[in-house]
């Protein structure tokens, strides 16, 4: 079953302990060092089915959840920029299976069935959810390039009021705590007129605990309201989601309107262009933290699977040889919690790495503690050495990878030329202004700055550092911010700014105050034209020389 890990590759020594990527070194660590731990203690029974080579292999993959018609699909359509095949978009529960959208050469419909079984896709430990759940799940295949980096996979619209109770026939939550284990990035789906959280949607976040690194929210259709009534709807959403979610930090929550449509209000057109742009960045990252998201994984589920290990050996150690064993059963169920606190001083684990007690609970009422191994001291120093020497090897490897050759970004798509042209974020504001125009910017402004220039007692057409510190300190802002300003205005290095200079050093004033960033190096149309002829006369003169 595990042949893959088992085939000789080049660079690995005798005791397995060099690879040649991390994807490999994740694999041989999993199947050496965790696995055999796993089996021993029924960890697959109880928490979540083994780790297959697809898992490791496979693109980074986004999960879309929120309920009905919060425009999960039209979410898809909008970053593949295409339909896909089996796509259904309408007001009413139109999704209503799972869906996942994948690269393919050939554009077609994998069934459920079908997809379980082949070894290359990292779907087949869904066939445990049975046939209810796998005539409600396809893989879509189609030829796009945003495909090439990512999968996607959309979740049918979570039912509100009495569509609750039409029973899916497959458990949801279920579905999706597998989907969340595996997946890179968790998006919540909230519609700006639609911000109730139903019993199922409630059951369906919780079911992402232990992933809060993963979530994201969108509030989608925010065009839909004016500025104060989003206002009113963030604050709404921020405190709905806070009773679900019990984490202190706040979730990251994008706003916008995520399909090909005009906008129905403008008004805060700026912002939903900045927090597009912002969840496209988020998403293009994945590739290039895929890596490390295995990793990250797999440490989680190796300190799970260490917990679990002294919960089983522990109930094993306590029953009695021979008689009374379903009485001392019970009444190990009922003090589980008190179990898992000693547990937690006698081998210093955090309460956080423990399973739910009411879940693991209900299921060690099926099972014969009697039959429990015992605790085998030698599977826990295996992996107490993986976590502490060998996954230090992998994080080392995954900055070498990336410096070698850097994961290519998340393209097409959406996010072809997000960035570039006219109508990319911030073209022609702050620094970029008066990149593509014929004049000097600076001088549009340049009577009014040389009028405080002139009164600066200029000598020899310049000012000195110490009256150029003067003026600028009236802008209030950190030195820190106005040295990085003068570096960037003293073209020359002299020490002291001509009017030209001045000028410059006001215009980048004024751009950090209206809220824009500085850059690093003065762009090429902001140097000052005096200054730029100087540049021009020293590469010909250069070029002459050669």
């Amino acid at each position: 079953m595990f042949s893959w890990v088992k085939q000789e590759q080049g660079g690995r020594n005798k005791e397995g302990e060099m690879y040649q990527t991390v994807t490999e070194g994740l694999q041989t660590l999993y199947i050496k060092k965790l696995l055999p731990l796993e089996e021993t203690y029924l960890f697959h029974d109880f928490h979540s089915p083994a780790l297959e080579a697809a898992d490791f292999q496979s693109k980074p993959m986004v999960l879309l959840v929120g309920q009905y018609s919060t425009g999960k699909t039209t979410f898809i359509r909008y970053l593949l920029e295409q339909d896909f095949p089996g796509m259904r978009i309408g007001p009413e529960p139109t999704t209503d299976g799972f869906i996942a959208v994948m690269y393919g050469e050939n554009e077609g419909v994998v069934p459920g069935n079908a997809l379980v079984v082949d070894p290359k896709k990292p779907f087949r430990k869904l066939n445990a959810f049975g046939n209810s759940f796998l005539n409600r799940f396809i893989c879509s295949q189609m030829p796009n390039q945003v495909l090439q980096s990512i999968s996607i996979i959309d979740t049918p619209g979570i039912l509100s009021g009495e569509k609750q109770r039409i029973s899916r026939g497959y458990d949801f939550a279920e579905v999706l705590r597998w989907f969340g284990e595996r997946v890179d990035r968790i998006i919540l789906l909230f519609d700006a007129h639609k911000l109730d959280i139903s019993d199922e949607f409630s059951e369906a976040i919780k079911a992402f605990k232990g992933q809060d690194d993963k979530i994201r929210v969108v509030l989608n259709k925010a065009d839909q309201v004016d500025t104060q009534q989003l206002m009113r709807v963030y604050g709404a959403l921020m405190w709905s989601l806070g009773k679900v979610i019990n984490t202190p930090e706040v979730v990251r929550v994008y706003l916008g309107s995520f399909w090909a449509k005009p906008l129905q209000n403008t008004e805060n057109r700026r912002l939903f262009e900045a927090e597009s742009q912002d969840l496209f960045r988020d998403i293009q990252s994945l590739p290039r933290n895929a890596a490390l998201r295995k990793l990250n994984d797999l440490i989680k589920r190796a300190r799970l699977a260490k917990v679990h290990a002294y919960i089983i050996s522990y109930l094993k150690k306590e029953m009695p040889s021979l008689f009374g064993r379903e009485k001392k059963k019970e009444e190990l169920i009922m003090r589980l919690p008190e179990i898992y606190t000693l547990l937690q001083r006698e081998h210093h684990i955090s309460p956080g790495d423990f399973p739910n007690v009411a879940k693991m609970q209900d299921m060690l009422q099926h099972y014969d503690f009697s039959k429990f191994p015992s605790l085998k001291m030698k599977l826990i120093e295996s992996v107490d050495k993986m976590l502490a020497t060998k996954i230090a090897v992998l994080m080392g490897m995954i900055r070498d990878e990336e410096s070698k050759q850097p994961p290519a970004m998340v393209s097409g798509g959406a996010f072809e030329g997000s960035q570039d042209g006219p109508f990319g974020q911030g073209y022609g504001e702050g620094i970029s202004a008066g990149a593509d125009a014929e004049d000097w910017i600076v001088s549009r402004d340049k009577h009014r700055y040389d009028e405080i220039f002139y009164t600066l007692m200029p000598v020899n057409g310049k000012i000195t550092g110490v009256n150029a510190k003067k003026e600028m300190m009236n802008s209030r802002l950190p030195n820190t911010v106005l040295g990085k300003i003068w570096k960037l205005a003293d073209c020359d290095r002299d020490g002291m700014l001509d009017d030209e200079e001045f000028a410059l050093a006001q215009h980048l004033i004024k751009i950090k105050l209206e809220g824009y960033e500085l850059p690093t190096e003065l762009p090429d149309h902001l140097v000052p034209p005096t200054h730029r002829k100087n540049l021009n006369a020293d590469a010909l003169y250069n070029h002459s020389e050669d």
